[in-house]
Formats: structure tokens, C-alpha cells, sequence
């Protein structure tokens, strides 16, 4: 049983319940614009068949049109996705999502030896694979052992009016605008999709969320 050791990069934690998403563009320490490591955004949600329930990680935020094309995933740097089922936010499960030339690779749900920052892929656990889509082609979706994956750009689905928030900051103004500006409009990134039968993902009704990139070490 082949493994391969990776170490905590950056981290960003959400609690899921039907449908949540938690955001961080770009203030992370250690992290910049394009970085490979960087996670914008984590969304879980059910699926258009409601036995299933959707993971999407997106990465390397505010890319322009002509940055996106050029934006990589890299072979050194693993998404993951942690689930907790008992309640002790510690992960009971793990999904993993690294690249290998033009497509994107995928493990588990499954239980993982280690826990917390350092994480091994047990290849064992190969539950699918994806041709990352480019950018301005069809997006390509791949469907295995009851999943379905998708990884590359997207459009940036977060919507935050940072003007006017800055103004509430600064007193100037008491509340959001309706409609509001989209700050990120106009702008991509990179986005691995999974989309799991809850059966996988255990009995609890309630599952803890959280996203890491681990790069190899």
C-alpha cells in the first residue's frame, strides 16, 4: 500500500449543515494572489439528487480572464477535504484531490491513519479521476464508484460589495446596498467539485466541514 506524506500548507474551516460556504481572499498569511495553496472558498451543499451531498473547494482567487488560462494546479499541493461525523472535530473521513499531468485525482471518503497537519494519500482508496477542464472549453465531468468529479477554472461564485463594506468600517455608511457591487465580478479560479452519496459519509445527520492544501514534503 502505497503512501505519500503531506504537510499542512493553509487551512480554512466551515461547519456544514445543508447548504454553507466560508470565504478568505487572499489574507492569509504566506499566501498571494494565484498561489496554488491558497483556499478561497469551501462550499457544501446537496446535490441535485438529494442522496448526495456536493464538496467544492475553489483555490487561487482573483484571477483575471487573461490570468486564468495560464493558472495551474500543482502536483505538489493536495486539496483536502476533512469530515467529521462524530462531533469532535477531528476528521472520521478524508476525500483527497491531487493532480498528475492533465488530470486530477481523487481518494476516499475514507478513514485516515493520521490526522491534523500532516496527512498520508492512501492509494488504496482511488475513487476517481478527472481531465481538468481549460479554460473557454466544455467543462469535463467524470462519474466513478457512485461519485462525480469536476476540477478547473470557474467563474468566482463569492459575492461581497468590498467598497461598501470598507465604508461601514469607516462609518460613512450603516449597511449593504440592494443590489450590492460585486467586488469579484469578472474574476475566476480554480475549483475541485466532488460530489458524494451521503451513504458514504456516514449515519449523522450533522457533519463538520473543513479544507486544507497540503503541500508534499
Amino acid at each position: 500500500m502505497k503512501k505519500t506524506k503531506m504537510i499542512l500548507g493553509l487551512s480554512l474551516v466551515v461547519i456544514s449543515g445543508l447548504i454553507l460556504v466560508a470565504a478568505d481572499h487572499i489574507d492569509a498569511p504566506g499566501t498571494s494572489s494565484g498561489d496554488a495553496g491558497d483556499i478561497t472558498d469551501v462550499y457544501t451543499f446537496q446535490g441535485q439528487d438529494t442522496n448526495n451531498l456536493v464538496f467544492a473547494v475553489n483555490t487561487q482567487g482573483l484571477l483575471s480572464p487573461n490570468a486564468t488560462g495560464a493558472a495551474t494546479f500543482k502536483e505538489n499541493v493536495m486539496v483536502e477535504i476533512n469530515i467529521d461525523n462524530t462531533g469532535d472535530n477531528v476528521e472520521d473521513l478524508v476525500i483527497q484531490a491531487i493532480k498528475r499531468g492533465d488530470k486530477m485525482y481523487f481518494f476516499g471518503p475514507y478513514a485516515p491513519t493520521t490526522t491534523g497537519t500532516s496527512s498520508m494519500i492512501k492509494t488504496s482508496a482511488a475513487s476517481g479521476e478527472v481531465a481538468i477542464s481549460t479554460y473557454g472549453a466544455m467543462p469535463v465531468t467524470a462519474s466513478q464508484n457512485g461519485m462525480k468529479f469536476f476540477a478547473g477554472p470557474r467563474d468566482d461564485p463569492f459575492f461581497f460589495d468590498l467598497g461598501q463594506f470598507k465604508s461601514i468600517l469607516a462609518g460613512t455608511a450603516t449597511g449593504f446596498n440592494n443590489p450590492g457591487t460585486d467586488t469579484f465580478a469578472g474574476t475566476n479560479v480554480l475549483s475541485i467539485v466532488v460530489e458524494v452519496p451521503k451513504a458514504m459519509l456516514g449515519t449523522s445527520s450533522t457533519l463538520n466541514i473543513w479544507a486544507e492544501t497540503k503541500k508534499k514534503q
